[in-house]
């Protein structure tokens, strides 16, 4: 593993336990071994840091979307998405606690928001073609993702709380957000 990718799992480590704001640089550089100027060398600050952090689970989430079959009918794609999107998260508790903390953040760059959005393009592309088909509202596509973002932020937030959770859970929230964006 290259020093690089010891900071940056060691960073990400550090911000999702500790939080964006309270984890100073020179936390991330104990943590991964490592002196403040090597830090420097790669990041030259701790936002580049966090952006390439969100850059790259972007990038992973894209891996939730490489089974999505474009001949399904458009509720089973939805359902698919929206229950693996959330198994993604389930899987990967960190990358949830780092995420949910920047939902709002200044921090995040244009330049990485638009990287981002590339990984969930293909969910984007579904909900236009929903629209099209007359199978989807008739509302703003970006309207529509914050509505189904929001369902699938709330619904880990409550998962990450419970002691025991069924499946079923998920198989109703699912539900609930396609008869709520459904025509």
């Amino acid at each position: 593993m290259s020093k690089k990718d010891i900071i940056l799992i060691s960073a990400l480590q550090l911000l999702a336990e500790k939080g964006v704001h309270n984890t100073p640089m020179s936390a991330i550089a104990k943590a991964a071994g490592t002196g403040m100027g090597t830090i420097y060398n790669y990041f030259p600050n701790k936002n580049i840091l966090i952006n390439e952090i969100y850059v790259d689970i972007k990038q992973k989430e894209k891996s939730v979307y490489l089974s999505f079959d474009q001949n399904q009918p458009i509720k089973t794609q939805f359902e698919g998405y929206f229950t693996s999107i959330i198994d993604f998260f389930i899987e990967n508790p960190i990358y949830f606690l780092f995420m949910e903390q920047l939902q709002a953040s200044p921090i995040i760059t244009e330049e990485s928001k638009k990287k981002g959005l590339i990984s969930v393009d293909p969910v984007v592309q579904l909900l236009i073609k929903g629209k099209q088909e007359r199978v989807i509202k008739d509302i703003e596509i970006n309207e529509l993702f914050l509505f189904i973002g929001g369902a699938v932020l709330s619904y880990l937030r409550w998962y990450f709380l419970q002691k025991d959770t069924t499946e079923i859970s998920c198989l109703n929230q699912t539900k609930m957000v396609w008869d709520a964006i459904k025509e």
